[in-house]
């Protein structure tokens, strides 16, 4: 049965990739085919789902600003559109319970809100999975995305703790001891170094002391991953600690999409009305663009949040499913909800991958708001008198500004997406901006460009600086590039897009650390 699951996700996975699609629709698809053939969910598969989601949400902690979630954007906008979309899709699901649709007649106007709350929600996961593909999690449409989707998972909570009448154990209170051990918990990961034991201390954080003292104490485990996560997100390892759980958190997930497949049991009556929550779904994706532009962001940010949120949630199916256990919902429904939720990440997924190309066909017509007052986080640039951007401000921009400014004097300028990192870079000294290299309307917001002689492309991600390349060009950028680049085919599709040199960050790694061996060292050596 395993190599037949394992065999089955390769390969829907592989032709889905191959289609231009995220693999997690291939997953989708092989569950629903193996659910064809009589093979369903086990708990082995439920359980690695499980832990999928769970390390989901802790690394999603790890990266999270506690900052960004109190923004009234994220708050107030997640809270308003919550309340926008289940009133919108109760009204909807009512007219069509009065046309007649069976399985809807039969419900009264209490369980049809609740209907409309479950498909209020989108899908962390597939959100998560789709930002992280194309390298944009910290771009700003991205932090706005993940703060709703972590609001929204804390409506789930509450309605899972309302809904089952049970409240947390007295002993919950002990929780709030968690942050006066943390200095505990940052020793920890001081102390375990880079390897295996990091990736286990992870685990344990996540699983053990996170998930398991909430289950513990009556609450959702996930919600405890994830603020375990919070809680550890200022530490200097809660990068390294996040990518070192990343492919076995992706390996859970690749279960999590798998069950989605098996525990579906399609039915004519759940299909047909799977296609009516389906036809709904532009009127969430409306709701969410429309909230988040009254927050006077621009149309890319308001339209690529949406974008990504234009889907149904895997939390939509835990409401639905306990509405299903206390008899609230029939089967058909429930079963509608699975398919409705699995079509719809078939449906967002394209759209997610040339979401880039469609802001700019809509942007056209689509009216922009005046400058001045625009959100603080996408203001106009000014890049002053620099000759050099550097795009990307890890740890190999650093390594670049310093050595060109200390070649040619006060000559570059830093783009970095994330706040606390500019603030970092700006304490140091350095002449860092907030800026997403990839926006189309990057370059548009900066005022001046004549100065600029040299580009040099350091995001982490190659999808990010291919992006930030064919902006560049489309806007006849007549400066030199340059871009970095982790694997040989990546090297060559750089060139072939046009820059004037790319550079493997590992073999450049080697040769500088050549360099410095023979500066700093009188090494005797005959030829």
């Amino acid at each position: 049965m395993e190599l037949i699951l394992i065999s089955s996700a390769f390969l829907a996975g592989f032709f889905a990739l191959k289609l231009g699609l995220p693999p997690l629709v291939g997953f989708l698809f092989a569950g629903f085919t193996l659910h064809a053939f009589g093979i369903e969910s086990n708990s082995t598969i439920i359980t690695l789902a499980d832990l999928g989601v769970t390390l989901m949400l802790f690394t999603i902690g790890l990266k999270l600003d506690l900052k960004t979630l109190l923004s009234k954007e994220i708050w107030a906008g997640a809270s308003i559109h919550n309340l926008l979309t289940t009133g919108t899709f109760t009204l909807v699901l009512l007219l069509l319970k009065y046309l007649g649709i069976s399985s809807l007649a039969a419900m009264p106007i209490e369980q049809i809100a609740l209907l409309g709350f479950a498909l209020s929600f989108s899908s962390t996961v597939f959100a998560v999975k789709a930002l992280q593909e194309k390298g944009e999690m910290n771009a700003t449409y991205g932090n706005i995305a993940i703060g709703i989707l972590v609001m929204q998972d804390i409506f789930a909570v509450i309605f899972l703790t309302a809904s089952t009448g049970k409240l947390p154990e007295w002993y919950a209170i002990f929780l709030f001891i968690l942050p006066l051990i943390r200095p505990i918990f940052y020793k920890l990961l001081d102390s375990v170094g880079h390897g295996e034991m990091l990736v286990l201390l992870g685990i344990f954080f996540a699983l053990v002391t996170g998930a398991g003292l909430f289950k513990i104490v009556g609450m959702k485990p996930d919600l405890g991953a994830l603020i375990l996560g919070i809680m550890l997100a200022n530490h200097p390892k809660s990068s390294e600690l996040s990518k070192s759980l990343f492919n076995l958190k992706e390996l859970f997930l690749v279960c999590f999409f798998l069950n989605i497949g098996l525990s579906a049991e399609p039915s004519l009556t759940g299909f047909a009305l799977a296609i009516l929550f389906i036809l709904m779904l532009p009127l969430k994706g409306i709701l969410y663009f429309g909230v988040l532009n009254k927050f006077k962001f621009r149309i890319r940010t308001s339209l690529l949040s949406s974008l990504s949120l234009l889907n149904y949630s895997e939390f939509g199916l835990i409401v639905a499913g306990i509405a299903f256990q206390l008899g609230w919902m029939s089967g058909d429904i429930l079963v509608a909800l699975a398919i409705a939720v699995s079509i719809s990440f078939v449906i967002a997924a394209p759209l997610n991958r040339h979401g880039h190309f469609l802001y700019q066909y809509s942007g056209k017509w689509l009216k922009e708001h005046a400058a001045e007052s625009l959100n603080p986080r996408d203001q106009l640039i000014n890049p002053g008198s620099a000759q050099i951007l550097i795009l990307g401000m890890g740890r190999i921009g650093s390594g670049a500004y310093e050595e060109l400014n200390n070649e040619h004097g006060d000559v570059c300028l830093g783009v970095e997406l994330r706040d606390e990192a500019v603030n970092e870079h700006i304490s140091a000294g350095r002449n860092v901006i907030r800026g997403d290299a990839t926006d189309p309307d990057f370059w548009e917001r900066i005022l001046d460009t004549e100065n600029v002689k040299l580009v040099l492309l350091a995001m982490p991600h190659h999808q990010g600086n291919q992006i930030a390349l064919e902006q560049l060009k489309s806007r006849s950028f007549n400066g030199q590039i340059a871009a970095i680049a982790e694997y040989p085919d990546q090297l060559r599709s750089l060139k072939e897009q046009g820059v004037d040199a790319a550079f493997n960050i590992y073999s450049e790694a080697g040769s500088g650390f050549a360099r410095s061996v023979c500066e700093q060292l009188d090494v005797p050596l005959s030829k």
